[in-house]
């Protein structure tokens, strides 16, 4: 995944920019980075964060960077900030997204050789923020180079930009799949992904960037120049597991969010008899808090999460290192699990591997019943728009894997959407034995949707439906361009 931040101020910038780049972590852990335009240009660092964080990183760097305007970024895809020479002139840029036609761009690029760009990578390869700079400078402007990277690319970007005249750009993807919030305080203006940074810092909360919209920052507020578009399709899975809970986007808060969750699948569960609710750490915590409030059962913590050194599970490219880190990071507490009939809430499955473990060692220290409740649909569809996740393939999801064993290839995935349906309830069932649960149940999409709080039409659950707000259709679907092939 990846977030940013953004700073313009008639003071130094660097503090706000250290801080709030820094409240972006939780979102990835390959690369961090600044840059600074200061008296004496750009000034920029960046530093690999996958072994220590971006604040212990980077604050020996804040003695030598000075600057009224910067940017930040935690990357997960390649080294940033660049800095790029062009003919539009000297710009600094941030991306977070996912490019699904990198390559074609690439080779369209170096076929026309349109893009008189000195590339700034010291990687040995061409990334995307590299290319998206490229698109940039085929044009006219920097406005005008925006607009033409939305058009041309299929998944999502948002954007920080900085050119050498000292102004500071905001653009969010076309259909705002990833969050941009702007703040303000006296002297000084800021966009950043993560609402939760503006209180700590003295921002008070403006607005939300619309989608496709970019603005330009000046420190008494911003100037739209370019308009947002009409669709929107932010993505659900922010509210589910990867948004920090003390942030909000489009006006709603992930926390109460989850809680709200929680309690859905609480409305739903009037067979189940269970001694206490819990959660897998940590965005579990808050639907089982829900989940507890809603059924008037205790909540507790069997598991503990070693926060200090472990790092998310889904972050390791290697599969063994990501199950590793899982088992790691949680310490049972065997006071609370044995004997007890237990409700875990967990925010989605994947592969299933680390809830299966997770579930044998609950067993091992005596648990009596286990039952999962998830806090997401079954996840049916590789995400095509955002990079949230490490999975390569399709089969890289338990569903599909019950699907092509099940059915072979060319199944009609939709079927299994249907929680009402014979092949949704076999595949639960499925992973249920698989996992060794007692019992297993997910939320339905619109519950999730009222949990949220936002139109569908307006919300991105592709990852569970194989319909995008984005994609016109009018067959039977609502999936044109997706799996079902439809157009």
């Amino acid at each position: 995944m990846g977030g940013f931040c953004g700073v313009i101020s008639e003071s130094d910038c660097v503090s706000d920019l250290f801080f709030g780049t820094d409240y972006h972590s939780h979102l990835g852990t390959h690369r961090g980075g600044m840059a600074v335009l200061g008296p004496d240009g750009f000034q920029r660092t960046i530093h690999n964060i996958q072994n220590s964080p971006f604040r212990s990183k980077f604050e020996h760097d804040l003695a030598h960077l000075r600057g009224q305007v910067g940017l930040g970024v935690i990357s997960d895809t390649d080294p940033q900030p660049l800095v790029m020479c062009s003919r539009l002139g000297t710009f600094a840029i941030v991306t977070v997204g996912l490019i699904a036609n990198l390559e074609e761009i690439k080779k369209e690029l170096f076929r026309t050789n349109s893009a008189q760009l000195q590339y700034s990578t010291t990687s040995g390869m061409v990334g995307p923020t590299e290319v998206v700079s490229a698109l940039i400078a085929t044009q006219n402007s920097v406005i005008e180079g925006v607009r033409y990277v939305q058009s041309k690319i299929k998944g999502s970007c948002s954007m920080l930009i900085m050119t050498e005249d000292g102004r500071l750009y905001a653009a969010r993807d076309k259909y705002g799949r990833t969050p941009i919030v702007i703040g303000r305080k006296g002297g000084s203006t800021i966009a950043l992904m993560e609402s939760c940074a503006l209180p700590n810092l003295g921002y008070d909360y403006v607005r939300d960037i619309g989608p496709g919209e970019m603005v330009e920052m000046e420190p008494d507020g911003i100037t739209t120049v370019l308009e947002p578009g009409d669709k929107m399709a932010i993505c659900s899975f922010l509210w589910v597991y990867y948004g920090y809970p003390a942030s909000s986007y489009e006006g709603r808060n992930v926390e109460m969010a989850r809680y709200r969750c929680g309690s859905a699948l609480a409305k739903r569960d009037e067979d189940i008899e269970a001694d206490a609710a819990c959660g897998i750490p940590d965005s579990g915590i808050s639907h089982a808090l829900g989940y507890a409030h809603e059924k008037a059962i205790k909540y507790c913590r069997p598991f503990v999460k070693y926060t200090p050194t472990w790092a998310r599970s889904f972050m390791p490219s290697d599969q063994k290192q990501r199950e590793r880190v899982a088992s790691m990071k949680l310490i049972p507490i065997p006071g609370l699990i044995k004997d007890r009939r237990l409700v875990f809430c967990d925010d989605s499955i994947v592969r299933g591997t680390q809830l299966g473990k997770q579930a044998d060692r609950l067993y091992g220290e005596g648990c009596r019943e286990t039952h999962v409740r998830i806090a997401c649909p079954p996840l049916l569809y590789p995400c095509r728009f955002i990079n949230f996740s490490r999975s390569k393939s399709e089969f890289d999801l338990i569903t599909r894997r019950y699907i092509c064993g099940h059915e072979g290839e060319g199944a009609d995935i939709a079927k299994y959407a249907d929680p009402e349906g014979e092949p949704y309830k076999a595949m639960v069932d499925y992973i249920r034995e698989k996992l060794n649960l007692t019992s297993l149940k997910f939320q339905t999409v619109d519950d999730l949707v009222r949990a949220i709080g936002l139109p569908k039409d307006r919300l991105c659950t592709y990852c569970w439906t194989g319909e995008d707000p984005s994609m016109p259709c009018s067959c039977a679907h609502g999936c044109a361009g997706c799996a079902h092939k439809c157009n």
